[in-house]
């Protein structure tokens, strides 16, 4: 064993230390191994920089634009608001379908960017089908770890195992390589996980919803508005038609306050902001702030010749895509303390509406148009998420105290949808039909959506997840001088002589159990760049075909089930879910036994071994 083999294994040791306590950061590990290599002569500066034109980088990084663009158009969330509808009351078909749905979104874009989404999508469900949303997290959680098995740009390791494969002067994996063997994990994960969510029994809250941080339901039960919301449709006869909200001055005389107006566009219903200056048309659907009883709203539909519908969730939180809310509080000094709710003028100045007010940590019920307002009083306003985001740049008369959760799922670019959809199809379709390299396909992707404005140039930057390239751009070199100094012939003839007699099944089953338990420690990216060589190295020395070999690293780098540290998709339903360590351990484990048995038999038998 050569002096520059035992320096990188002593680097090694030190990185997989560095990795697993996470001081320092991995991306900053990384680069001082990028800095180590050609100070210590075991590599060139420029092959320790090789990484940073690595094709594979630019496409990991084209895929994270991708998912951004979905996430910003509203795909992801609609996705979750159909599941809802389709799943009713059924507790066994909400998991099929979030299982599925994750899975399939988390193919194309990031698995980590998915759960996130879907994380407050299935506290809400819980919450509405009084269930315990331990039920469902670590299904949604298993879900995206799936998806990485379904596609070749589902999870960076992939992409890293497919360059390794074309630096070997191999043709690398296609976009639908790791489909059939991710499609029977997903069925075997989603009927495994109907037979053991009754393991998962976490304590939380009687309502479902999380501790920390308040949704919009949380603001409505706070402020009392239940029972104030109405819908009410536009009559082809009313006198509404043709005036503006602030000629009729509904709230001045009828005690309706317009927070929003449903109006068809096209093919689709777009909720649109409620001005003075907004005129009204037929059909319009009317989203009002009412105090009133029985008669006197029957009263006001028959002078106005508008239609009562009905309502589809408690204060129009329904429309969380489109209407917002804040909380503010008057500061001293502020020029509003004094001045009542119709003074502040909040519609024509910000574009919301005053439908709640705090006091003494009491909702203040009833109309609130002459109620003057006192040092301390805390306002709840409504309107559209836009404006809710700008009332941080007005501080001078009044502090935003809190936004609720759902502000970090609205779609800024909703409309562009289809855009989105037709951008990554191009993508998908370039890539299967091998019309031109992946990396390319990506980037046109990434064009299409930036045409469709489907995102601009800083959300597509602030997208990148650039610890994770510069991670991958640090250990690809690290492979490299393990290959140079004979670290990578070291390990794969103490694997063949170990394993050799035993079959090539025995070495898939070793390759797979061992990256496995290397993933459980440093990050699965990581994981990849280092046994990715091993595979196709030993595969190479036992004179087989490597697919099978990568494959299975591919595979295992993605089963990441057993603890709630291994992958961020677990860490990030930890909380919600109200999880123990030990819950991650007792489902994880038998579901990762079972993966592994089921890939020793697929790729064996789909690759002929």
């Amino acid at each position: 064993m050569s002096s520059d083999l035992l320096l990188v294994l002593g680097l090694l040791a030190v990185v997989v230390t560095l990795f697993i306590v996470n001081r320092p950061r991995m991306d900053v590990v990384a680069l001082l191994v990028i800095l180590f290599l050609p100070l210590s002569g075991i590599l060139t500066v420029e092959q320790a920089l090789a990484g940073f034109s690595d094709p594979n980088v630019v496409l990991i990084a084209a895929l994270f634009v991708i998912g951004e663009g979905l996430v910003r158009t509203g795909v992801a969330y609609r996705i979750g608001e159909w599941m809802s509808e389709r799943a009713g009351r059924s507790e066994a078909r909400l998991l099929v379908l979030l299982m599925v749905a994750v899975a399939g979104l988390g193919s194309v874009m990031s698995s980590t960017g998915v759960v996130a989404i879907f994380i407050p999508v299935v506290l809400s469900i819980a919450a509405r089908l009084k269930l315990s949303p331990s039920r469902l997290m670590m299904p949604l959680s298993f879900a995206g770890l799936i998806s990485g098995m379904l596609s070749l740009v589902a999870t960076p390791p992939n992409v890293v195992v497919h360059g390794e494969l074309v630096r070997h002067g191999l043709p690398g994996f296609t976009f639908f390589s790791f489909t059939p063997f991710g499609g029977v994990i997903l069925v075997l994960g989603i009927g495994y996980m109907l037979l053991t969510r009754h393991w998962l029994r976490g304590d939380v809250r009687k309502d479902g919803r999380p501790e920390s941080r308040r949704t919009l339901l949380d603001l409505v039960v706070d402020y009392k508005l239940g029972g104030r919301e109405r819908r009410l449709r536009i009559r082809p006869h009313s006198p509404l038609i043709g005036h503006t909200l602030g000629e009729l001055e509904l709230r001045t005389r009828h005690g309706a306050n317009v927070v929003g107006i449903e109006r068809q566009h096209k093919f689709t219903t777009r909720v649109i902001a409620a001005d003075s200056g907004t005129v009204l048309h037929q059909g319009d659907v009317l989203l009002l702030d009412l105090f009133a009883n029985h008669d006197d709203l029957r009263s006001l539909c028959q002078s106005m010749q508008l239609e009562p519908l009905r309502l589809k969730a408690a204060y129009f939180i329904d429309q969380s895509q489109e209407i917002g809310m804040a909380e503010v509080s008057l500061p001293p000094g502020s020029a509003l303390i004094g001045k009542n709710v119709l003074q502040l003028a909040f519609r024509s100045r910000y574009g919301l509406n005053v439908v709640g007010l705090r006091r003494d940590r009491t909702a203040v019920e009833g109309q609130l148009v002459e109620e003057k307002l006192r040092l301390g009083d805390t306002l709840l306003v409504i309107g559209p998420w836009k404006a809710v985001r700008q009332l941080q740049a007005e501080p001078q008369d009044f502090i935003v105290l809190s936004l609720p959760a759902e502000i970090d799922q609205v779609a800024p670019a909703r409309a562009r949808a289809p855009y989105a959809l037709m951008s990554l199809a191009v993508m998908v379709v370039l890539m299967v039909s091998a019309a031109v390299p992946n990396v390319i396909a990506a980037l046109i992707g990434c064009l299409l959506m930036g045409a469709g404005r489907c995102i601009d140039m800083n959300s597509a930057y602030r997208a990148i997840h650039w610890q994770s390239l510069v991670l991958i751009v640090g250990m690809l070199p690290f492979a490299l001088a393990l290959q140079q100094t004979g670290g990578i012939d070291l390990a794969v003839t103490g694997l063949v002589d170990l394993l050799g007699d035993a079959g090539p099944t025995a070495i898939l089953a070793c390759l797979f159990i061992l990256t496995a338990l290397i993933g459980l420690f440093i990050s699965n990216t990581a994981t990849a760049v280092l046994m990715a060589p091993v595979a196709i190295s030993t595969a190479q020395q036992l004179g087989m075909s490597p697919y099978p070999f990568a494959m299975t690293v591919a595979l295992a780098a993605s089963a990441a089930f057993m603890t709630p540290v291994s992958s961020p998709v677990n860490t990030l339903v930890l909380g919600p879910g109200h999880y123990r360590f030990a819950d991650f351990v007792r489902v994880g484990v038998p579901f990762t036994l079972l993966v592994i048995g089921v890939s020793l038999v697929m790729v064996p038998w789909y690759y002929g071994m």
